[in-house]
């Protein structure tokens, strides 16, 4: 059960929901880590309050997409947060990952596939030919040959990804229940980890409502 690793996501631009997500979801029966997205990182003080956090494995969420020298940049910018995991796009291309991890230091640098919330047909709204599978797959390709430490895919695209990259693989989309909210690709967390994620992202299923309860249920599923 300790090897279950889950980063918890802050989705919020509050602090005193940050402090209270982090204080209920102290529990020694999961590695829990804590995401922390472009809201929280844009929002007033947020920036300061990361940097203060000590003794947890934190996540910047970034998803960074943008030239290679911008990218590098960011990462430079944001050392003095003492982060652990960062993602980029790998739609950013290979000269924009290779940039990153070059700087990148202690940091693991995690490419983004294709983001949960797209299927198919949002794929060739956008433009993309290939199909989603496809297309992770390709990307996952592209992030092995830039040396990347980590992957963020979904559960249904693990297995073969696992074939073709064999660092961290970071999942999200990860319910507890039926509801889909924005997401269209979601996953049970018990599921995910037989496909082989090594980390899961669990946001609305742990933080919204009662978090001790919704933590215990997360607990009591892994163990089925």
């Amino acid at each position: 059960m300790k090897n279950n690793k889950i980063f918890v996501a802050c989705d919020t631009n509050k602090i005193a929901i940050a402090k209270k997500i982090i204080k209920l979801t102290n529990t020694k029966k999961l590695k829990i880590g804590y995401k922390f997205g472009l809201e929280f990182l844009n929002s007033k003080n947020g920036r300061l309050f990361i940097s203060k956090i000590r003794n947890k494995i934190i996540f910047a969420d970034l998803k960074l997409n943008d030239i290679p020298n911008t990218c590098a940049s960011t990462i430079n910018a944001i050392k003095d947060l003492n982060i652990n995991y960062l993602t980029i796009h790998i739609s950013s291309g290979i000269e924009a990952l290779r940039a990153v991890k070059k700087i990148s230091g202690k940091i693991k640098i995690v490419g983004v596939t294709t983001l949960t919330s797209l299927n198919n047909k949002n794929l060739k709204e956008i433009g993309y030919k290939m199909k989603l599978k496809s297309l992770v797959v390709h990307q996952a390709k592209l992030a092995k040959k830039a040396n990347l430490d980590g992957l963020v895919c979904g559960a249904q695209e693990v297995k073969k990804i696992r074939k073709i990259f064999k660092k961290e693989i970071i999942t999200p989309g990860i319910r507890l229940d039926n509801k889909v909210d924005d997401q269209k690709r979601v996953t049970r967390p018990y599921d995910a980890f037989e496909n082989g994620s090594d980390w899961l992202v669990i946001g609305r299923s742990v933080t919204k409502g009662n978090i001790k309860k919704n933590l215990e249920k997360l607990i009591d599923h892994l163990n089925k």
